[in-house]
């Protein structure tokens, strides 16, 4: 896969070594990979075309989640003691 990025180091676009695709948690396709100059990590997010095709490939599974109980509310009153 021979995917450019820019390379913050270098500050210049190349070619990814070692690059490999991931998905991200909102269902959006990235790829991550090295320089291969200086061997800094670099980071490349994908289109939102190419992204669609990844939330129908692999659908994420949510549990729901319930809100945390509250306390009960307490009335205080103080009286004046004479």
């Amino acid at each position: 896969m021979k995917t450019q990025a820019y390379c913050v180091k270098c500050k210049a676009k190349k070619p990814m070594a070692g690059a490999v695709e991931a998905v991200l948690k909102n269902g959006r396709k990235a790829i991550k990979g090295k320089c291969p100059t200086c061997g800094t990590g670099m980071f490349k997010i994908l289109g939102a075309s190419q992204a669609k095709s990844a939330r129908t490939a692999a659908p994420r599974t949510e549990t729901p989640q319930t809100p945390a109980p509250k306390p009960p509310f307490r009335f205080t009153f103080f009286q004046e003691c004479d």
